[in-house]
């Protein structure tokens, strides 16, 4: 049996580093330096970190270093603010491929690695490993096919199936397909066994506790709610939220471990859907730093401003678990999907980690071993 194509190039140690552009416009009239930042990128540094990136010479205008904190900016300057190189945390870096042709590609996304930029992790990302890949094939190749980019996102902590779209069509249609899948929600059916749409993601999970009933479907609404540390607030339960389907169906019952090993099927799914919905029904994921029963964050703290900044300016990491942690186990199994161009009926898998596989499913692999 042929090995999977696997690709992935070993991180370097330091990063490039960031350059954020900014145009000066009349709304910015009479600001200082200082203020245009510190207000305007408030999510990035403190007052005193901004200081700091000012000094140490991180910020031009008009191509010129400037040291002055309080220099008045001009309507029609631009500014740069360099962020310098950094060691972003450890993350894997090898990804196997599930399915690919012209148009698609799948890849099985390990935990612990970030699909797209943000926050420590700007170099670290499956995007980067796209890119790499797409750099690395012969010039011709590279105009002939461009660089394949995610259609959706799965969380740091979580693996399996990642679709990426390879053509601009393709990409275009799979984005219909999420955004149709998520609308259909609102809609007065809520007749599971229904298929909705031409996408459906089916993910295995381990949780905290026993689930009596053997299925179980949750139309917990999906809200935001501030939170220390994440910019655009966090995901939570909440009924002024947006519709969300989760259907969960118990695969095995581990009565001396006190967990539950289950399957759930989402048409679409709103950030970090399975990990509110599960503890929303007072059964977290097992090992989940986040999220505790009734689809919230373990710690609230709405009032918290930490005006500390690390060693290049920025805010230090929080002392609060965020959505980016790691810890549970949560896999993106199975994916069904009519092809984005030729509407061809595709199933694809992921292979189980061991802790997420059922006894004779373990039995199985042993055997093939």
């Amino acid at each position: 049996m042929a090995s999977p194509k696997k690709i992935g190039t070993p991180w370097p140690e330091f990063n490039d580093g960031l350059f954020y552009h900014d145009v000066v416009r009349p709304s910015d009239t009479g600001l200082t330096l200082i203020e245009f930042y510190s207000n305007k990128y408030k999510s990035s540094a403190p007052l005193q970190g901004w200081l700091q990136r000012i000094k140490n010479d991180q910020i031009t205008v008009d191509e010129g270093v400037v040291t002055d904190p309080n220099t008045l900016l001009r309507v029609g300057s631009k500014l740069v603010y360099h962020r310098l190189p950094w060691k972003e945390p450890d993350a894997p870096h090898t990804i196997e491929v599930l399915y690919e042709d012209d148009d698609i590609i799948a890849l099985n996304k390990p935990s612990g690695l970030q699909v797209l930029p943000g926050g420590l992790f700007q170099q670290r990302t499956v995007l980067t490993q796209l890119q790499w890949e797409t750099n690395n094939r012969s010039t011709s190749e590279v105009h002939q096919k461009p660089q394949p980019v995610p259609v959706h996102r799965l969380g740091r902590g979580t693996s399996g199936i990642l679709l990426c779209a390879k053509t601009k069509l393709a990409r275009a249609n799979l984005a219909s397909y999420f955004a149709d899948g998520t609308s259909r929600l609102g809609e007065k059916s809520r007749d599971t066994n229904q298929e909705l749409g031409k996408i459906a993601k089916i993910y295995r999970a381990l949780v905290s506790g026993i689930i009596d009933n053997d299925t179980v479907t949750i139309n917990q609404p999906i809200g935001i709610v501030k939170y220390p540390g994440v910019a655009k607030g966090l995901y939570v339960a909440s009924q002024s939220g947006k519709p969300a389907l989760s259907v969960v169906d118990i695969l095995e019952r581990n009565v001396k471990e006190n967990s539950t090993l289950v399957q759930v099927k989402i048409q679409s799914g709103r950030p970090h859907q399975i990990r509110i919905h599960l503890s929303f029904i007072r059964h977290p994921l097992l090992g989940d730093p986040l999220y505790t029963v009734g689809g919230q964050p373990k710690c609230l703290d709405f009032d918290f401003v930490d005006e500390s900044f690390a060693k290049d300016g920025g805010y230090p990491r929080p002392a609060k678990a965020v959505p980016g942690d790691c810890g549970y186990s949560l896999h993106a199994h199975k994916l069904f999907l009519s092809h984005p161009i030729t509407n061809e009926l595709i199933e694809i898998n992921a292979p189980l980690p061991s802790i997420l596989q059922t006894h004779e499913e373990t039995k199985e692999t042993r055997q093939l071993l």
